[in-house]
């Protein structure tokens, strides 16, 4: 074992002065720490086993002093060899091995620089009878171009094993959330290591665990009746030149706005989509008001791809978009629509709350209106949910006759002033069917029909094109009853008109909705 009193750290002093400024994420940076203890675990697996016995298991402990200003990450791996000094703390200095998470020979250093200015490495390695401890004062190293570092060392026991980095005046301290957010990522990222029990992760003496999602089980959404199916789909993608994508994607059993999403790994450890940070493309997920945005998560292992310096990121060349277009097509698959099925499922909570939400906002709309309509003009507004009275066949002019139960329907009443002839514009919400038609007009006045003339809008809650704002809250909801009530009503008004004007019925939408359905107005 050769002795080791101090450690060149050049070339690249000045390097240290600008690892400050990288654009890391707290998590990310300690992640770096992590990432050398589970690869000095992995390489001297056999070791660590004779010494420790076969229920060796990697252990990592981060822990926040806020009274010091200080973060303490200690494991229990095979510590820093004295071999292996010189090459451990020079910065940029690629390892031999670099097939495994320590690749850029930068982790320590760029995470420690980017945390604290001042930071300590304390390590006896197995096997070896000294405990070695190299200090960190960054603005002198790069004030006095300093090369090398004296190394304390001290007498330990042979069978001690172990590395302890200190980090001192804290930069940007993390507190409150932000720690409970460090502990959601970390065990996001390590969750393969966490999951085979090879890793025990703790922060602030709280051992970290992964949630796994729970899976949906269902019948198929076209066939409501039928055998129930775990909607979980095994991928496995080849992308050419030694790259491929494989893991799993399925739905949630429970849907997240939060924590939906693909989480990308490489050599088992997470490089995008941690916790509440998924990988959302908009090619699979749509917009962030869709049900696949909500329910369809994953796990996706990719092999043959580089990664960011930070190791947060995927350097996807041109292969980013073939992914993505054979992924969609796996989840498409006839066989198992992963896709369709997220998009289409409803669950009987889900429904009711949607339902729920879909009330209140026939209840907003008449408040808004109420504020917004002058009492003077003598235009009054009623609402109410049809509770009271037999159901009855509407005659209609765009579809047949058709009998609604009270269950499944609620009405608002709408009394309106519009090119000074009064209105009344009834917003039936039906939850019946499989409705072709988002919008129609049930009931369309003849323009020699008493005033006020009256036009039933049935709203299609079942409709497809509604699914997509089932994330609504009954604000959100109202905006679209309202662009509903003026549609239908600029159709009729514009049809009296004759054939010679189709643009009458964009240029009354545009007036009922800036007259009469305005938040502007409102807040005036």
């Amino acid at each position: 074992m050769a002795q080791v009193s101090s450690v060149n750290i050049r070339p690249g002093v000045n390097v240290l002065s600008v690892l400050p400024h990288l654009n890391y994420k707290a998590w990310f940076a300690l992640a770096e720490f992590v990432d050398n203890a589970i690869q000095s675990s992995i390489d001297h697996k056999k070791e660590l086993r004779a010494v420790a016995g076969n229920d060796y298991r990697l252990k990592v402990d981060i822990d926040f002093d806020p009274a010091e200003s200080k973060i303490t990450v200690r494991d229990n791996a095979a510590g820093i060899a004295s071999s292996d000094y010189q090459r451990a703390f020079r910065p940029a200095e690629i390892p031999p091995d670099a097939s495994g998470l320590s690749e850029f020979g930068m982790g320590m250093k760029s995470a420690a620089c980017w945390f604290a200015p001042n930071w300590s490495v304390r390590s006896s390695a197995l096997g070896e009878r000294t405990e070695r401890t190299v200090f960190f004062n960054i603005d002198k190293i790069v004030m006095d171009s300093i090369e090398e570092l004296n190394v304390v060392s001290i007498d330990v026991a042979e069978d001690r094993h172990y590395t302890e980095i200190r980090l001192e005046n804290i930069r940007k301290f993390p507190h409150g959330k932000t720690i409970a957010k460090i502990k959601e990522h970390l065990a996001s990222i390590y969750r393969g290591y966490i999951r085979d029990g090879s890793l025990e992760l703790c922060v602030d003496g709280i051992q970290l665990t992964y949630e796994e999602p729970a899976i949906l089980i269902a019948a198929n959404y076209r066939d409501p009746d039928g055998p129930l199916v775990e909607w979980k789909k095994e991928i496995d993608i080849d992308l050419g030149d030694g790259k491929s994508a494989t893991g799993f994607v399925a739905i949630r059993e429970v849907a997240s706005t939060r924590l939906a999403g693909l989480a990308l790994f490489r050599r088992k450890r997470l490089i995008m989509g941690s916790a509440d940070e998924t990988y959302r493309p908009e090619d699979i997920f749509g917009r962030s008001n869709t049900y696949p945005y909500q329910r369809i998560f994953g796990e996706i292992h990719l092999r043959g791809f580089h990664v960011s310096h930070t190791k947060d990121g995927v350097k996807w060349e041109e292969s980013e978009d073939e992914f993505l277009r054979k992924l969609r097509k796996v989840l498409s698959d006839e066989e198992l629509p992963l896709i369709q099925q997220a998009r289409e499922y409803r669950t009987r909570s889900g429904a009711k709350a949607a339902r729920k939400d879909a009330a209140q906002a026939l209840q907003n709309t008449a408040d808004g209106f109420r504020q917004a309509t002058p009492p003077a003009n003598d235009i009054g507004l009623e609402l109410g949910v049809i509770a009271d009275t037999a159901p009855t066949a509407v005659v209609a002019n765009d579809a047949e006759p058709q009998d609604i139960s009270e269950a499944d329907r609620e009405e608002a009443e709408l009394r309106l002033q519009f090119r000074s002839e009064p209105w009344i514009v009834k917003i039936e919400l039906s939850y019946v069917g499989d409705p072709a038609d988002w919008l129609t007009i049930r009931n369309r006045p003849s323009i020699t029909d008493p005033e006020p003339r009256e036009i039933l809008v049935r709203v299609a809650m079942l409709h497809p094109f509604m699914a997509q704002f089932q994330t609504l809250d009954s604000e959100g909801f109202s905006a679209i009853l309202k662009v509903a009530a003026a549609m239908a009503l600029a159709e009729v008004a514009a049809s009296e008109l004759g054939d010679h004007h189709p643009s009458a019925v964009r240029r009354f939408t545009n007036e009922i909705l800036k007259t009469h359905f305005s938040k502007r107005v409102i807040d005036d």
